[in-house]
């Protein structure tokens, strides 16, 4: 027996009243998250409100996700799945052309260098060495080496990964962007990296994960140092755009060659990621100097909130017992990038500085 329209409608009345509640309670949560991220001894930590949000968001959807009506399952999934791809889009007004321009070729070079490099390694010794899964091995490459947490949350949405992937990641970013935090400026100030003031900003940005991290590091150095450090992370997260679109050009051409699987999973056929062209789109609205500043920085500020939501969202929907069974994999694959970032990001920094110093 069917059930009646007055009944259907019901249903879908009392879903989408779900729906909506779930998202306003990753809203509040991820309100409570930025105003803990604020708090000086966390943020002199460099630990972003993303970070704060998957970390938050993981303890309760572990110890408390009971207490979550079930309805508000959707709202939950919305945040971690469609408001993440819009909030991507509008990270790209945070990058202008003439930033780039003007580290120029050197600071493009170390940003390419270190991106591929990374990425290739990564992904390589998750899957070969570590023996990763495809998604996490890359989406653990990604935060090391394109913008951090923000980097995870673009391939997550591209390769429609499972949540506790992308804590695995983030987990990643935790851990080693905060030591190179504390430990890039000890090494320069002892004399042991041999860099000048160019060389600094080169190997900090290149090299370190979060925007937050570069700066709060480079910043131990000198002003001009944390100039040319954060232009060369926005470099790296320029790249994001076509990092992803030769991701979802792979992905295509894997999913033809699965054959039979390729129809059962149609849905993966993700040649060009939208959000991705709404990066860069906007990236140029942020050029073209169309908006005024203060417009800018709200609409920043409304989407690092955006993020932050998407990230506690995430972390909501993660299970310590799926990060249990490849953590510390994931862990020992995050820190043979360290190692790779440390060592081959110094030798690609003096090889740009000779190139065209």
């Amino acid at each position: 027996m069917s059930a009646s329209p007055s009944t259907t409608v019901a249903l879908q009345t009392s879903a989408t009243r779900g729906k909506i509640n779930g998202v306003l309670f990753v809203a509040l949560f991820a309100a409570a998250v930025t105003r803990i991220a604020a708090l000086p001894a966390i943020a002199g930590l460099g630990m972003s409100p993303l970070i704060i949000g998957i970390a938050a968001g993981a303890v309760y959807g572990n110890a408390l996700r009971d207490g979550m009506p079930e309805s508000w399952a959707a709202g939950v999934n919305f945040s971690a799945r469609k408001l993440l791809r819009i909030a991507v889009a509008f990270f790209g007004l945070r990058v202008s052309l003439q930033e780039i321009a003007q580290v120029g070729v050197p600071g493009l070079v170390e940003s390419v260098t270190i991106v591929v490099s990374t990425l290739l390694i990564g992904t390589w010794a998750g899957m070969k060495v570590m023996k990763l899964d495809r998604d996490t091995a890359i989406l653990t490459a990604a935060g090391s080496a394109i913008c951090g947490a923000a980097a995870v949350l673009a391939f997550e949405s591209t390769l429609q990964s499972k949540p506790h992937k992308s804590a695995m990641a983030v987990g990643s970013v935790v851990l080693f962007g905060t030591l190179s935090m504390f430990l890039y400026p000890v090494l320069f100030h002892a004399g042991w990296l041999h860099l000048d003031t160019l060389g600094a900003g080169l190997f900090f940005g290149g090299t370190i994960h979060e925007v937050a991290q570069v700066v709060g590091a480079a910043s131990n150095v000198s002003p001009e140092a944390t100039h040319i450090a954060t232009i060369v992370k926005m470099t790296r997260v320029m790249l994001l755009v076509p990092v992803l679109l030769v991701l979802g050009v792979w992905l295509n051409r894997q999913a033809r060659g699965n054959g039979a699987d390729h129809a059962a999973h149609g849905a993966r056929k993700i040649a060009v990621p939208w959000f991705a062209l709404g990066f860069l789109a906007l990236v140029v609205v942020n050029s073209l100097h169309v908006l005024p500043a203060p417009a800018t920085q709200s609409i920043n500020a409304l989407d690092t909130f955006a993020l932050t939501m998407a990230m506690t969202a995430l972390g909501i929907e993660t299970r310590v017992s799926q990060i249990r069974e490849a953590g510390p994999r994931a862990l020992t694959t995050g820190l043979i990038l360290y190692v790779w970032l440390v060592g081959g990001g110094l030798a690609i920094t003096w090889a740009v500085e000779r190139l065209f110093g």
